[in-house]
């Protein structure tokens, strides 16, 4: 018989990224609707060990489903990868009466919960918040859209300098391990060429590429580099390179940067926290532990937390090709 829950714990871990607060409303207020108390837990894990907690009702998360970033905060601990610092966040967790647990982070938080679990049995649901999309079990992540969106419009207005002064722009957006940003944001915005760490490029065919789009009439170009991108040691020494080979481009670096974690949700991304949140409590009170809420084929479903974790996030191999043509 699983336990029955009475209180549940929501905490923010990891990255920042838009949607989570909407997300941490949807927790708080399907916990009010199904009659069980909400406690937030300010800073991840590290303010779990610090006793950092804060009892949520449905009006304490008024006008927050429209804002970036996370009110409860969020902060690396190393306390919480000892076994120490796990006793103190659970004596905690006890003294507080709350019963089960909601991450909202990539796949180091959900990796502290599945470790959480297997050490005291505490139920943990994981619901994904990282604007790289790299976690697999889910189509879309927290933030992934409101970044994809960030970047585009922000593609958009480096293009018109580029025009307007033949230039070659290469420009640097997250994703360390992961090229699901570079991808779609470069065919949304049309770049030339778009180099990501699941395709190595090269740099001789990447000089290629831009010599055939000089031969042809562009008289500008942007080149969308993931961060996590081995063409290069780095988006600086690319340029440098490019300048020394191909002489007839002007070349300027933009790097994105974290202007691509902050914002305004998207409608999408309000709608997806909205849904996750609501699944993650109902599937706690179902008596589930140890899965993470994702979208699959636009429905709600969940995936084993290990295989979250453990799983790679594949990059669709048919934008690729959508991208080959784009840039003809």
């Amino acid at each position: 018989m699983p336990k029955t829950i009475k209180k549940v714990g929501v905490l923010t871990s990891g990255g920042d990224s838009p949607g989570m607060n909407a997300a941490i409303r949807s927790v708080v207020r399907t916990c009010a609707y199904h009659n069980i108390e909400c406690l937030g837990i300010y800073r991840g894990y590290q303010g779990m060990i610090e006793g950092d907690f804060k009892e949520m009702g449905p009006r304490s998360v008024n006008n927050i489903v429209n804002k970036g970033g996370t009110i409860l905060k969020s902060a690396r601990s190393i306390e919480f990868r000892t076994p120490e610092g796990r006793k103190k966040a659970h004596d905690n967790l006890v003294k507080a009466g709350v019963d089960a647990l909601v991450v909202i982070g990539g796949d180091g938080s959900f990796t502290g919960g599945l470790i959480f679990n297997s050490e005291y049995g505490f139920p943990v649901m994981g619901i994904p918040g990282t604007i790289d999309n790299d976690i697999f079990g889910t189509s879309h992540t927290l933030g992934y859209d409101t970044a994809l969106n960030t970047v585009v419009d922000c593609i958009d207005k480096i293009r018109d300098t580029a025009s307007s002064h033949n230039r070659l722009f290469f420009v640097e957006v997250m994703g360390r391990d992961a090229g699901h940003i570079a991808l779609n944001a470069g065919i949304g915005a049309g770049a030339e060429e778009i180099l990501i760490p699941e395709e190595d490029l090269g740099l001789e065919r990447l000089l290629d590429s831009l010599q055939k789009s000089k031969a042809s009439g562009k008289s500008s170009s942007i080149v969308v580099i993931a961060e996590g991108d081995k063409i290069g040691k780095n988006v600086f020494e690319l340029k440098d390179y490019v300048e020394a080979n191909l002489p007839e481009y002007d070349v300027r670096v933009s790097v994105l940067g974290h202007m691509q974690r902050g914002g305004s949700p998207s409608c999408f991304d309000r709608v997806l926290a909205s849904r996750l949140g609501v699944k993650a409590v109902e599937s706690l009170i179902d008596g589930k532990s140890n899965y993470m809420v994702g979208l699959q084929q636009d429905k709600v479903a969940l995936t084993p937390l290990e295989q979250a974790i453990k799983g790679k996030s594949e990059i669709d191999r048919e934008l690729l090709r959508v991208s080959d043509i784009m840039s003809t």
